[in-house]
């Protein structure tokens, strides 16, 4: 595919205001818009869309859990969060991917979608699969190795369920990938003030770092005299949560040619930065509409 300036598609015009669940499904359908125009340029190629936390579209549970009330999300919001499905199957009947796969951990959730979604999207090849993010990350690079297969990845989970070694692997494809990492609401509460990391195995498969190469970005150590002679003291750096999305960036930059070093920051009720919402691509005209379409929230 070569891509050029003209490639720079003006999106359609939405309500890019309101909470952060309907900001995130904004800038992705955007992008999917601008993504499925471009490529009916090129019909050779047949189009993947993976969608690894698929869920059912729906709430699981009445009783919210710790992590909601940390994210100030109403049911009205998870609502919205869980809608990437039906948003991308119902863009228009001419912009369409040949394939779609729904990944979930949980089967019970993906037969509520297929429930959804099968009599309104009966026209379109809808793949539903029950696993580890992880592993399905994996078979989709496999499948990638063909050179008749481009896909747009979108990686959304609340937590830190997605390893780096699963990441590595869709080096050298071509994707095209959104990554909603959880800066604030999860990573930033795993570095303690006093540098300890109970939670040291967890950060390394997430950035794919030893755990001493993660320390130096987040802590400083100073020698400082007291009365008993000179001690080591280990601060926690300000502003941590901007330097986890900077740095998760920067991991990606040894995947991915372009990745949006402004990426677009997602923020709770109360204003604190709780996800950073990630692009990345093999190719430089991708990363310039993704960043059209952050720079335009």
């Amino acid at each position: 595919m070569t891509w050029n300036k003209t490639n720079m598609v003006n999106e359609p015009q939405g309500d890019w205001g309101g909470p952060w669940t309907e900001r995130k499904l904004e800038t992705f359908s955007k992008y999917v818009w601008s993504y499925l125009t471009i490529m009916k340029k090129f019909p050779y190629w047949k189009t993947i869309y993976f969608d690894g936390f698929a869920g059912s579209g729906t709430r699981e549970k009445k009783i919210k859990t710790e992590l909601y009330q940390q994210l100030f999300i109403t049911e009205e919001e998870e609502k919205t969060y869980k809608g990437a499905a039906e948003r991308v199957l119902g863009l228009s009947e001419d912009l369409s991917f040949n394939y779609y796969y729904f990944i979930d951990k949980k089967e019970e959730s993906l037969k509520k979608l297929e429930s959804k979604l099968k009599d309104k999207f009966k026209n379109k090849t809808i793949v539903y699969r029950a696993g580890d993010a992880n592993k399905q990350i994996a078979e989709l690079a496999t499948a990638l190795n063909s050179k008749e297969l481009a896909a747009l990845v979108l990686l959304d989970p609340f937590g830190m369920q997605i390893d780096w070694s699963s990441i590595e692997k869709l080096k050298n494809t071509r994707s095209d990938v959104w990554i909603l990492i959880p800066t604030g609401v999860v990573v930033n509460r795993l570095f303690d003030k006093k540098g300890k990391l109970k939670f040291s195995k967890k950060l390394e498969s997430f950035f794919g770092l030893p755990i001493e190469d993660i320390k130096s970005h987040f802590y400083r150590e100073q020698k400082v005299k007291t009365l008993f002679g000179e001690k080591e003291i280990i601060t926690k750096i300000s502003q941590p949560i901007e330097k986890i999305a900077k740095l998760y960036a920067d991991r990606m930059k040894t995947i991915w040619k372009y990745v949006t070093d402004e990426p677009l920051v997602l923020s709770n009720r109360n204003g604190v930065p709780i996800f950073h919402f990630v692009f990345a691509s093999n190719n430089k005209n991708a990363q310039k509409i993704a960043k059209q379409i952050i720079q335009s929230t």
